[in-house]
């Protein structure tokens, strides 16, 4: 299938050509080669996705390949540089390049006057192009270099506006976290190669699938996979970047931590399932880890003002019932979340970009009000965002946030019960978000008023199609107690096949279903109308003095102070060490250094006075020369 390498090579291509021209092109030719080279790889992996539902419905074989070269070859170590197509990555291939063009195409709108236009879109395509390498590879190193290259991407893309310190920051800070959890990866591709003697899924996933359920090699294995991707996925205790990461332009908030490069550790553990499923603890871990994301910013998110900040915690919440679904063994149903979340939170992102390019690059939520009349587009598809994320049927959210509630039910109640807790905060955040931002009077400035208009086609044509696919999304799996065949779990069946053979299915009747149904959708909607009554019908703004907060309120609002935690027992010992070794560095070695250095300039000046140039003075240290030589034959021999 010769068409993946060109599905990949594509946004590489783009890159190389803004980025060579980026100073010379015209804006209209940066955006025609960095939207239709995705778009060019859209059709593509479009092709591929037909090839692969092609060959699922006549019952063979859907998994296409194409090895490129030889990479590495150093004894029993054997790996190339090959690409394979599958059900789980001709989806990815499809929400790469799919949202990822139309993000394009909103940020021709987005970033039109910022000085830095070719630049951006060359990190964009550049983003796109190792992405697309990471959900290709055939193995874990290919996998890793897609890795290590989304994470570079990202550093570059949130420091973009690197003339203000906090945003550079905020990279670092990305950077530095992601690499915690890449170790985490580096080290499971070692024990892999170790164990299996390969790293390509073909040969690993199956060797893998024979192994004793609990095996010890296969728990540490999956514990370093995991620390990965609570690294790349943003699960504690490695979430804290995510958040600040809002300081990239919003399309960068869009593409990278809402639809894509967040959920690469939900994909890492999918492709993986099978050395999950063998080891339970690391099952159990990854299903209380993502609760707790879940709950821990969910919570926070409720008193956060920044609009940005707000679908940045929810995307961390997100992402953990992505993982809580992953650890009770529902892949499919965490990857049906990847799907619908990709959908409405890019809508939400890049609603909230339009938002703040109607108020001047506004973000605080208190200072806005009543732009629903105002930005009428922007407010409709913002609502469906909120709609589905909240998980109110019929929308793409509730039926994918269902399943994974649902297997949760079956193997623990307690997680169900954490999760349901959560989606009662999931409705209400969002529905505050959306009330204090388009609801009641205008609360900002009489310039901002304005010059208040609705962003143009290019940036709202976007959000349209966004808002269509989070309104039917839900249709990909439909779950039989609802009349639907559950169409994903099908095209997926041959990709978690082995873990489906060592679990036992245990099924909710109906009548359990149906509850469990009504119940969440009825308790978002409860929570839709409480936030309604707060902020619409009372008026009521959140306090600006957090001294005045009650301890929850303050607790929530300084995110738990984790930040502050992190900084004094991690930032704060290792710069006192690095300000040690900088002493010891400075003072002693170097020091001892230029003390010998100094000292043999000093004896060179001292000899260089010898050097008179009078022949005279030469004359007589020859003689005393002689009279030294002669002394010493008499005398001493």
């Amino acid at each position: 299938m010769t068409g993946l390498i060109w599905i990949v090579l594509l946004p590489l291509i783009g890159f190389v050509l803004n980025g060579l021209g980026r100073n010379s092109f015209s804006k209209l030719i940066i955006s025609l080669i960095a939207c239709g080279t995705v778009l060019a790889s859209f059709l593509l992996s479009c092709g591929v996705f037909g090839a692969v539902y092609a060959a699922r419905q006549a019952g063979e074989d859907a998994t296409f390949s194409l090895s490129i070269f030889d990479w590495i070859s150093a004894g029993d170590l054997q790996i190339s540089l090959s690409f394979f197509v599958d059900p789980l990555s001709a989806i990815m291939l499809l929400i790469i390049t799919g949202i990822g063009f139309l993000i394009h195409v909103y940020s021709t709108g987005y970033m039109k006057h910022d000085a830095g236009y070719g630049k951006f879109f060359a990190y964009l395509n550049l983003f796109i192009f190792f992405m697309l390498l990471l959900v290709l590879g055939s193995n874990y190193a290919v996998m890793f270099i897609g890795w290590e290259g989304v994470g570079l991407c990202s550093y570059l893309l949130i420091g973009f506006w690197y003339g203000r310190s906090d945003y550079a920051n905020a990279a670092k800070k990305a950077f530095i976290m992601n690499r915690i959890g890449d170790l985490g990866f580096l080290l499971a591709v070692f024990l892999l190669f170790y164990t299996f003697g390969s790293l390509e899924f073909s040969e690993v996933l199956p060797k893998a699938a024979m192994s004793a359920y609990g095996d010890t090699t296969l728990l540490l294995i999956s514990l370093l996979l995991f620390i990965a991707a609570t690294g790349k996925s943003a699960q504690i205790p490695l979430f804290t970047w995510l958040p600040d990461a809002m300081a990239g332009p919003t399309p960068v908030s869009a593409l990278i931590h809402a639809a894509t490069m967040v959920t690469a550790g939900i994909y890492l553990v999918a492709r993986s399932n099978i050395l999950f499923t063998l080891s339970p603890v690391t099952m159990e871990i990854i299903a209380i880890v993502g609760l707790l994301t879940a709950l821990l910013a969910a919570f926070i998110a409720v008193t956060q003002n920044d609009i940005k900040k707000v679908l940045a915690y929810s995307t961390v919440s997100q992402l953990g019932y992505m993982f809580l679904g992953l650890g009770v063994g529902a892949f499919t149903g965490a990857f049906f979340h990847v799907i619908t979340h990709a959908f409405f939170k890019a809508l939400l992102f890049l609603g909230a970009g339009s938002v703040i390019h109607a108020m001047s690059n506004e973000q605080d939520m208190r200072l806005m009000g009543g732009l629903r009349k105002k930005l009428p587009t922007t407010f409709v598809t913002m609502l469906i965002g909120t709609i589905a994320i909240a998980g109110i049927p019929p929308l793409a959210g509730f039926f994918s946030k269902d399943e994974i509630l649902a297997q949760a039910f079956v193997h623990n109640k307690l997680l169900w019960a954490g999760g349901f807790i959560g989606a009662l905060f999931t409705a209400f955040y969002m529905f505050r978000m959306l009330f204090l931002t388009f609801y009641g009077k205008f609360r900002g400035t009489l310039d901002q008023e304005k010059y208040l208009h609705e962003s143009p086609a290019v940036m709202t044509v976007p959000l349209i199609v966004l808002a269509v696919l989070s309104f039917c999304g839900g249709l990909l799996n439909i779950p039989e107690a609802l009349g639907g065949h559950t169409w994903l779990a099908g095209f997926l069946q041959p990709v978690f096949a082995a873990s489906a053979s060592k679990n036992a299915e245990v099924h909710l009747s109906h009548t359990a279903e149906y509850i469990l149904m009504g119940s969440a959708a009825l308790a978002a909607l409860g929570m839709a109308l409480y936030a309604y009554v707060v902020y619409v019908k009372r008026a009521s703004l959140p306090i600006a003095d957090y001294e005045k907060r009650n301890a929850l309120e303050r607790l929530s609002y300084h995110k738990f102070y984790i930040d502050e935690l992190y900084d004094r027992i991690i930032v704060r010992p290792l710069n006192v060490l690095s300000d040690f070794f900088y002493t010891i560095d400075k003072k002693m070695i170097d020091g001892f250094v230029n003390y010998l250095g100094n000292g043999a300039a000093q004896a060179g000046s001292l000899l260089r006075l010898l050097q008179q140039g009078n022949v005279g003075y030469y004359i007589f240290y020859m003689v005393i020369g002689i009279i030294a030589v002669l002394a010493y034959g008499l005398f001493i021999i």
